[in-house]
């Protein structure tokens, strides 16, 4: 009897790969739910404080047409701000998160804004305009390859660009400014990485006594379902028929979803007092390997005889293993379990500054002086030298503390 049970389950859940083979074959769609590739439950940040830190006030959201950004702005719309503000440089995106929340909310007062962050004239204009109470700014470029191949654009938007929105942000008088970072800013193998840490420590210098704005950033992880990541890549490869190409069998990230990452975003305004970094408990890591066979098995399909898997390499600036935070770095719970806070010894405005003008000096310069003047800001940074051919010589130095006005005796 027990032996005929276990023969008919098995036939079942042997069963379901085969109907969902059958049906993508067959061109059928397989749904999939993005959660459940989490390999935990998935964090609802949702609470009360969220009510009284945003109903009423005018929100602004940068990035607005992006994954996170245009995420955020439909959360918020369930606090019911006064007004929310919709700034993005990427027209057609903005034009489709404006066009949706006019739809679903009937009268909401959205207002759509085509701008660049790094635009100080613009951004000004309309900070002054509308007196924004909150921002949420997601504007970057996060894009780890990309951003090693154009490392001047990193910098002027990721560092520049934040420098512009939080400075508006303090110049009215603003209640909360919250940045969007990464976990790509812990011990930075990379461009996009060590420009979010810059922009991190920008940040938090503004918290001072005589501020009233109060300045947060958050540390993600990798986003399923965000645009450009892993998953959509690896559907698409699917549906092409593959091969699912992943970097290195032993590759890790931290993943959450799409809504646990603008939640998180929102729940930092409302906590935080000002000048800390929060980070959501994401459990561990998955294996991108995994996460392709999972991907792979969901669509009723089988690595190897349906779908190969190729390995390309490391590409530049990716880690293996991503870190949420430095060793010395301490944590501390907040009023919800699900999320942590760390606490850096801040920047002080002076430190901020010179870090800003020996960027401001080579931001337009050769890829080389770029990335040196990155590793002079962010001493834990370490660029492919291998890819890039980084050599930190005298000469090379003396050309970079130049430009920033530093004397070599002050390096």
């Amino acid at each position: 009897m027990i032996r005929t049970i276990r023969r008919s389950i098995s036939k079942l859940v042997n069963a379901r790969p085969l109907r969902a083979r059958a049906r993508a074959r067959a061109g059928q769609p397989v749904s999939i739910e993005l959660s459940d590739l989490l390999g935990r439950a998935p964090v609802n940040l949702s609470t009360p404080e969220l009510q009284r830190f945003l109903a009423g006030k005018v929100v602004l959201v940068t990035g607005a047409g992006g994954s996170i950004g245009s995420e955020i702005a439909r959360q918020c719309m369930k606090f019911c701000p006064s007004r929310l503000i919709l700034l993005d440089r990427a027209e057609n995106a903005l034009f489709e998160i404006d066009r949706e929340l006019n739809h679903r909310w009937v009268a909401a007062d959205v207002v759509p804004v085509v701008a660049d962050v790094c635009d100080a004239d613009r951004v000004n204009e309309v900070f002054q305009s509308h007196r924004p109470h909150v921002i949420f700014h997601a504007a970057a470029h996060k894009h780890v390859p990309m951003m090693e191949h154009n490392p001047g654009e990193a910098v002027k938007n990721n560092v520049f660009g934040t420098k512009v929105v939080a400075d508006a942000a303090a110049a009215c008088d603003a209640n909360a400014f919250v940045m969007v970072s990464t976990d790509k800013a812990v011990n930075p193998t990379s461009v996009m990485g060590a420009s979010k840490r810059i922009a991190e420590l920008y940040v938090q210098s503004l918290n001072t006594k005589r501020q009233t704005t109060r300045f947060v950033a958050v540390r993600f992880g990798n986003v399923l379902g965000s645009s450009g990541s892993v998953v959509p890549i690896f559907q698409k490869q699917i549906d092409a028929g593959g091969p699912l190409t992943v970097t290195h069998p032993e590759m890790q990230r931290y993943f959450m979803t799409i809504p646990e990452a603008s939640q998180l975003v929102m729940q930092a305004g409302a906590i935080g007092q000002g000048g800390e970094i929060f980070v959501l408990d994401m459990g561990a890591p998955v294996r991108i390997l995994d996460l392709a066979l999972e991907l792979i098995h969901r669509r009723g399909l089988r690595a190897g005889d349906d779908i190969q898997i190729e390995f390309t390499g490391i590409r530049p600036g990716e880690k293996l293993y991503e870190e949420l935070a430095f060793e010395n770095e301490q944590t501390k719970p907040t009023s919800h379990e699900k999320i942590r806070v760390w606490q850096l010894a801040p920047a002080t405005a002076s430190h901020a500054k010179r870090m800003l003008d020996l960027l401001g000096g080579v931001v337009g310069a050769s890829h080389q002086e770029i990335v040196f003047a990155l590793a002079q800001c962010v001493p834990e940074y370490r660029p492919d030298t291998a890819t890039f051919g980084v050599v930190q010589d005298q000469a090379t130095k003396l050309r970079i503390l130049a430009a920033s006005g530093r004397t070599a005796e002050a390096a």
